[in-house]
């Protein structure tokens, strides 16, 4: 059971790094691209569009998790997508992954910029590091936008927490696959066997946000696949902890909560972050101007 759990682990690796780079790769050569140094990383970025700034945070392995729909995105709005430690052209340090540590990178990232507030959003991996950020510098972030986020480990099915312990002792069988792929002829200095190992040690560590989660003082949108890699339990248990789920809206709407959950229908995990419905659902909330309670 361990080993086909794990084999559908790598089999959905496999397929995003030989689907996204051939998207992202129109998008990154017409961006504007820059490193900046905070927190003793050598961070890479790119910008797209202008406007309100978004800062883009990707999911595990793969910078370019979100194709085309970065173009989408930035319709209207300026975004900064990230490349987090040890991913893409951000070379790694001796600092282990931490959803915490980057989360700080990011909000200094916020001030070198000089952008005083700027909304938020991330995937998978991302959105852990989005949380944290809002979480622990609530200060520089506008509106959050979690996408197939956990706010524990066992918010994740049982089948792919295992897959996630697996992940440090296979490093080395995945590293070189993804060196041969299209996503590793993109990004050719990635250490590839490396950041397995740090993913792995990564996700294999329990964690519970639920706390800060209560304390979010950023508004917030959830956005799930309806066949995501999250159990729809935690789903709505996330939801709750945001104050969704409490009461009836009322006719007019004026009881509805502050924040807002969405699942995309006929989408999982590994499609979410490249569905056309995602960048509309996430501009709808980001320039909307809902005043509600709680």
């Amino acid at each position: 059971m361990l080993r086909r759990d794990f084999l559908k682990t790598a089999l959905a690796t496999a397929v995003l790094t030989a689907v996204f780079p051939v998207q992202a790769k129109k998008i990154l050569a017409v961006s504007n691209e820059h490193f900046a140094d905070v927190n003793g990383q050598h961070l890479f970025y790119t910008v797209h569009g202008a406007g309100k700034p978004l800062i883009l945070l990707h999911g595990g392995i793969d910078p370019d998790s979100f194709g085309s729909n970065l173009a989408e995105l930035a319709k209207g709005r300026q975004v900064i997508a990230v490349h987090l430690q040890a991913h893409g052209r951000t070379p790694d340090t001796n600092r282990p992954l931490r959803s915490e540590t980057m989360g700080d990178d990011v909000a200094a990232l916020i001030g070198h910029l000089n952008l005083g507030k700027a909304d938020v959003m991330g995937y998978s991996l991302g959105s852990s590091v989005a949380l944290q950020t809002a979480i622990r510098h609530p200060d520089v972030v506008n509106r959050l936008v979690l996408a197939s986020s956990a706010m524990r480990q066992d918010g994740f099915y049982p089948e792919v927490v295992a897959a996630f312990n697996q992940l440090e002792a296979n490093a080395a069988t995945l590293g070189p696959d993804v060196k041969a792929s299209p996503l590793g002829a993109t990004y050719p200095d990635v250490d590839w066997t490396n950041l397995f190992r740090k993913i792995g040690d990564l996700t294999k560590r329990p964690f519970d946000w639920s706390a800060g989660v209560t304390r979010l003082q950023a508004r917030t949108l959830l956005v799930f696949a309806d066949a995501d890699a999250i159990r729809p339990e935690h789903v709505i248990e996330f939801w709750k902890a945001l104050g969704g789920g409490q009461r009836d809206a009322g006719i007019d709407g004026s009881l509805r909560p502050a924040n807002v959950l969405a699942i995309l229908p006929n989408t999982t995990h590994y499609t979410l972050p490249v569905d056309p419905m995602l960048p509309e659902i996430v501009h709808g909330f980001l320039g909307s101007a809902l005043k509600a309670v709680a």
